[in-house]
């Protein structure tokens, strides 16, 4: 889940923020170098969601709380390998914002997957955006955000069929904590941007968030976890869903447009409907592709809501 700022909504279930500053609408790279770093975008979000596919079906070894675990584990190794941040140099505040994070981040994919081991991928990835979306629609405070609200809450009403009688609550109540896991995540993820260079913030805060899981993931799944072939599917499921989009989005956000990027990633839900589909044979009814359709919508709007406000200001302030 990348976001480039704290009012901008995104959608990806895991999770990921790319610490490099975002190109300005007007920065080279914009409309005509966009094709690559927009691939980019898009190949991340296929990783992330395919990445989520192979954890539930992972899911069936180790438990929801052991995928996490290794997912975690694998992906905070990584990136502190690759990262090398420095441990000293930072004040009370600096540690005190990337512990949060970390805290955010574990509980954000807990939740998440606690979810999908409930209810299908496309639906559970539709409801934890909300909490990004709600976030932007708090943040901006234009009446115009009512009807993206509207429209989301429509989306979400056709998803349970009036009552979520065709879904697991407890999945539903699972995957809306996780979205607003996800909307403290983007907070505590652009504060831990302004303060660390780079990605060490994000390796620091994965790191956190792995060793707070790792008791849970022990005595749910025990010995489980040491099996090669659990262990391997664990680290798969680590790159495909942290690793790769991490870096995918590091590339494409130095040349891509924040407002287009967080327009790519409100495709998130489709693309884990599409995942569910093609990996866990997770078949959507008519309804449901509405609602996951409507969901996109409120989002995409919230954020061009959000850009306009923004190009008003600056034009505001150079008349």
């Amino acid at each position: 889940m990348t976001t480039p700022s704290a009012a901008t909504p995104s959608t990806a279930s895991g999770q990921a923020h790319g610490p490099a500053a975002p190109a300005q609408p007007g920065a080279p790279g914009g409309r005509r170098g966009s094709l690559g770093p927009v691939g980019l975008v898009l190949a991340g979000g296929i990783s992330v969601q395919f990445g989520g596919a192979l954890a539930v079906t992972l899911m069936l070894r180790a438990g929801a709380l052991g995928v996490v675990t290794l997912r975690l584990l694998v992906a905070a190794v990584v990136l502190m390998v690759l990262c090398r941040p420095r441990l000293r140099g930072h004040s009370r505040a600096d540690w005190g914002t990337v512990i949060v994070f970390g805290v955010a981040m574990a509980a954000m994919n807990g939740l998440f997957y606690q979810s999908v081991a409930r209810i299908p991928l496309g639906p559970a990835v539709t409801l934890e955006v909300l909490g990004p979306l709600a976030l932007s629609v708090l943040a901006s405070r234009r009446a115009v955000n009512l009807v993206w609200a509207a429209l989301a809450l429509a989306g979400v009403f056709l998803l349970g069929g009036g009552g979520f009688s065709g879904l697991d609550p407890l999945g539903v109540a699972f995957a809306l904590a996780a979205g607003a896991m996800w909307a403290a995540y983007i907070v505590f993820s652009a504060r831990t941007g302004r303060r660390f260079p780079q990605a060490d913030g994000l390796a620091l805060a994965m790191a956190v968030a792995a060793v707070l899981f790792l008791p849970l993931g022990v005595l749910e799944s025990g010995t489980k976890l040491l099996d090669p072939t659990t262990f391997a599917l664990g680290a798969a499921v680590a790159v495909l869903s942290s690793v790769l989009p991490y870096t995918l989005e590091l590339l494409a956000l130095r040349r891509l447009p924040a407002s287009t990027f967080a327009i790519l990633m409100s495709l998130e839900p489709a693309l884990a409907a599409t995942a569910g589909f093609l990996v866990l044979d997770q078949a959507l009814a008519a309804t449901e592709a509405a609602a996951i359709a409507l969901v996109i919508a409120a989002s995409m709007g919230a954020v061009r809501t959000q850009v306009g406000r923004g190009r008003a200001r600056k034009s505001a302030g150079g008349s």
